[in-house]
């Protein structure tokens, strides 16, 4: 089947949003900037990669029920009162282009209430059959990699025309963990970007020799409850004390591979699903030459 190229789309579009001039505006000063980044970092990275799939994974549920009753402070800080997700007025006006044009464009799109677009990319990364790239600037789907399949990260926190391939191997590197385990990393040490608490006292370090020991929540919970040996000097007190918050992270933190997610044409090489919409598009918005340049990267056959 080849490679299948998942986009956190959302990841993507704010990062085109903050690092495109909003001076870039449509015919009527409506700003495009989101678009346009977006558009031109799917180019950018369609030619880079040459994948022979395509999934924008969108986030119709931000800050999903069941993480919300088992943490009640995930994400609570960047909540509205109405529960809405802080995002700029500006923003939130090309989110719905966006999906309107990569509609036209016939680039396949994931989403389902409930959940968040990490869990769709693990969905579909647990489904397929040959290699999986996952393009984000986020370090939660780190969680993701697996060498065996492979599933790697193309990594953009530092722009696209930066991008890292993250495998087993820079996990390690950068954390000091097995390859595979930053979800049980991150859930020990917190992430306060997703009102994640972490443990009491435990830093980097410290979650990275947990980790290293024990591999995962689950058998660190085991042998503290069995109280087995194995762990780091100080650090039984600590986690006997946040037991019930690591409890509640492991569905909070690992993502979901059984999101109710259907069988798409993800296949690059096809014409757009609308041309006609398309051009209609293309002209509402003033999206000029990186709509034409995301198309002909979309509709070549992939090389090879």
């Amino acid at each position: 089947m080849g490679t299948l190229m998942l986009l956190d789309s959302a990841s993507m579009y704010f990062r085109a949003f903050y690092g495109v001039p909003d001076t870039v505006t449509a015919p009527d000063g409506a700003p495009v900037n989101a678009v346009r980044g977006l558009l031109d970092m799917i180019t950018r990275l369609v030619r880079a990669r040459n994948p022979d799939r395509l999934i924008a994974c969108m986030e119709p549920d931000w800050r999903p029920a069941f993480r919300v009753a088992a943490i009640p402070s995930y994400k609570a800080h960047r909540a509205n009162p109405d529960g809405s997700e802080q995002v700029p007025d500006a923003l939130s006006a090309q989110i719905p282009v966006i999906e309107e044009v990569l509609g036209a464009a016939g680039v396949a799109m994931a989403g389902a209430k409930g959940y968040e677009a990490d869990d769709m990319i693990a969905t579909l990364a647990a489904r397929a059959d040959g290699p999986v790239e996952v393009v984000t600037g986020d370090r939660d789907l780190f969680q993701l990699v697996d060498d065996s399949r492979p599933v790697r990260i193309v990594y953009i926190a530092r722009g696209v025309a930066k991008f890292e391939v993250i495998d087993e191997a820079a996990v390690t590197a950068r954390y000091q963990i097995p390859g595979r385990a930053y979800a049980a990393f991150a859930t020990l040490r917190g992430d306060p970007s997703d009102g994640l608490p972490g443990v009491s006292g435990v830093g980097d370090k410290t979650a990275a020799a947990l980790v290293r020991v024990f591999g995962s929540i689950e058998a660190m919970l085991e042998a503290l409850d069995a109280g087995h040996g194995g762990f780091p000097m100080g650090t039984r007190p600590k986690l006997v004390q946040a037991r019930d918050y690591l409890r509640a992270a492991i569905p909070v933190v690992r993502v979901a591979e059984d999101a109710p997610v259907p069988d798409l044409d993800d296949r690059l090489g096809r014409p757009p699903a609308d041309p006609g919409r398309l051009e209609q598009l293309g002209q509402r918005w003033g999206l000029g030459s990186s709509l034409s340049r995301m198309v002909a990267a979309l509709t070549e056959p992939p090389a090879g």
